[in-house]
């Protein structure tokens, strides 16, 4: 019973790494920064990484069930590791707080917004979140959230039509979504 308990405990350990591995080098696509003009500093990978995150958990807690705990166990992953990150800059404990208190709240946030406006179908209202929140209301922010906001949409459309098998068998690839210039 107890080695059960430990190979199940493994294989998720697993499946959550594998589907952090996925949201990450979604994050790393030179196009985002490149024709989409993401900010390529901290804070630019930091949105994009919230972003693609932001459309997994999307899709596992519409799964329902295991989805929620999968769900879960990948947001703590994540902050593990931005955790980790920030202590590898030689910040302090207490910065690390903080720090770690600032992203929560805007990840947890940003992915309202985004959901929200994925739920109401509005491509208005999906480009004006991005362009707050990915160009920081910089110039030609608009512009380029809209192109953003077309890649966001296509990416949440795959993954919805995507079966809890690919999650949890660990098959889960993020899949390719268009990437136009918005200049």
């Amino acid at each position: 019973m107890i080695l059960a308990r430990w190979r199940a405990r493994r294989a998720s350990k697993a499946l959550i790494e594998q589907l952090r591995g996925e949201i990450v080098a979604a994050t790393r696509r030179p196009a985002l920064y490149e024709a989409l003009r993401a900010p390529d500093r901290l804070d630019g990978r930091f949105e994009i990484l919230t972003l693609h995150a932001g459309l997994v958990l999307r899709r596992l807690v519409a799964i329902g069930g295991l989805g929620h705990h999968v769900a879960q166990d990948l947001v703590d992953s994540l902050f593990l590791h931005f955790d980790d990150a920030l202590r590898e800059m030689a910040l302090s404990d207490i910065a690390v707080s903080r720090r770690l208190k600032t992203m929560k709240e805007a990840f947890y946030g940003r992915n309202v917004a985004y959901a929200t406006a994925l739920a109401s179908g509005s491509r208005a209202n999906l480009a004006a979140a991005l362009a707050r929140n990915v160009y920081a209301g910089g110039p030609n922010g608009a512009l380029h959230a809209a192109a953003l906001a077309d890649y966001v949409a296509s990416i949440d459309a795959a993954l919805a039509a995507m079966p809890i098998e690919d999650f949890v068998a660990g098959r889960f690839r993020f899949p390719d979504g268009p990437i136009t210039s918005g200049a």
